[in-house]
């Protein structure tokens, strides 16, 4: 039996957080609220919430004001001292709308905690275990977030000095991460409005179970985490190379909301592919997967979209590109995986990508990947793969002009 004391991630950028968190709160039960407003400034206010006690507030001052710090340097030893009182059966944790689940989750699992008088040095995880990731929203303004392209700072919310992240990705990676949603849906949104949001929701987070409520309703978050199937996420952690369509979301269409996948034994041409990716951001709440270009026959990239906002990024060595020691040390799944689809040129190189469409043609995405691979005339002539253009580089993001790959800048002295 698993003995550690339970935690409750309470997610949100909008909804009925705070109602979530309330229905929670009884007999051995603590919340914890951040507010990281001001932790660029190095101030973080922290909220400690029990049943039948008024809350108590403090005020931390961090030395190097980011999510980071407040992490290492208070919320993640708070769990840990919190999980050794008597009186805590389990903690609730209301996020700020800054912080994403997945992020947190991976602290709390790898960050080592030190100094705890009383308590060996480890990650939180050695004395908490994730319960549940719930996440709220509201159904009027989210499908509007995660398709815009609007960055946190538009928002006026700033983690640290150098968060550039969008507020698609904040609400597509909450929702993608949850094991539960709670919906705030008022008489504004009407029936259609509700059915499509509910479609792509289900093939976000398949499998979590959803509360909708509606003004006046009361919410009863303890069943809704009671009803979180055995096989919900609870905070794990995957990687680039693990399977992209988790859970059993529906394969067909709804509302005009469905799946599309995308998948090619061949690699693409950099600068066909660089001029096609715009398909996966119009009409499209999130597209991710594993993408083989034939100018970097080592890497596998991750492709990435949410809303208007794209990021490509290393996934890591394809295993035919690994040394049989570097081999030995990757997940046995993965290998057996590889071993279905091994070609006996190119080992396990492919593409594999998902796609959300809610206002897109699934038959256009298709084509225009298509057309992007490498033909079969330059299949022929791999040598000079190698000469091609790669407007990719190390990583890449849309819009264009505010990308850091090394390689603008030897294009601009090529063409100069």
């Amino acid at each position: 039996m698993d003995g550690r004391t339970p935690l409750v991630l309470v997610s949100g950028w909008t909804g009925a957080m705070d109602d979530v968190v309330t229905s929670l709160l009884g007999p051995g039960t603590v919340a914890v609220r951040h507010d990281l407003s001001r932790v660029y400034e190095g101030v973080v206010r922290r909220t400690l919430y029990a049943d039948g006690d008024a809350p108590r507030e403090t005020i931390l001052e961090l030395a190097h004001g980011c999510v980071s710090c407040t992490l290492r340097e208070d919320l993640l030893p708070l769990l840990r001292t919190l999980s050794t009182r008597s009186s805590v059966q389990r903690i609730v944790l209301a996020m700020d709308p800054a912080l994403e689940p997945e992020a947190l989750c991976w602290a709390i699992e790898n960050v080592v905690v030190a100094g705890i008088v009383g308590q060996v040095d480890g990650s939180a995880s050695r004395d908490v275990r994730i319960e549940a990731v719930i996440d709220c929203l509201d159904a009027a303004t989210w499908l509007a977030d995660a398709t815009g392209d609007d960055a946190l700072a538009d928002r006026g919310i700033v983690a640290s000095g150098d968060d550039d992240r969008t507020v698609a990705q904040v609400v597509v990676g909450q929702v993608d991460y949850a094991d539960a949603l709670v919906v705030t849906a008022g008489p504004e949104v009407d029936a259609w409005e509700r059915a499509k949001l509910a479609a792509v929701l289900e093939r976000l987070a398949p499998g979590a179970p959803i509360a909708w409520v509606g003004p006046g309703d009361k919410l009863d978050a303890d069943a809704l985490v009671a009803a979180v199937p055995l096989g919900a996420r609870r905070g794990a952690i995957t990687d680039a190379h693990s399977p992209l369509l988790r859970g059993e979301p529906p394969l067909t269409a709804d509302c005009g909301v469905t799946l599309v996948e995308f998948s090619a034994t061949r690699p693409f041409h950099p600068e066909r592919f660089h001029e096609a990716i715009d398909v996966l951001l119009d009409g499209v709440v999130t597209a991710r997967g594993r993408a083989w270009v034939a100018t970097q026959p080592d890497e596998a990239l991750w492709i990435e979209s949410a809303g208007g906002g794209l990021r490509v990024a290393s996934a890591g060595k394809w295993l035919a590109a690994m040394t049989p020691e570097e081999q030995d040390g990757v997940d046995t799944s993965r290998r057996a995986m590889a071993a279905l689809r091994w070609n006996e040129d190119f080992g396990d190189r492919d593409t594999s990508l998902v796609v959300l469409v809610h206002a897109a043609d699934p038959s256009e995405i298709d084509r225009t990947l298509q057309w992007a691979l490498v033909s079969d005339d330059e299949m022929t002539d791999r040598q000079a793969w190698a000469e091609w253009n790669d407007p990719f580089g190390q990583w890449h993001e849309d819009p264009c002009e505010t990308a850091e790959s090394p390689y603008s800048e030897q294009k601009k002295e090529a063409q100069e």
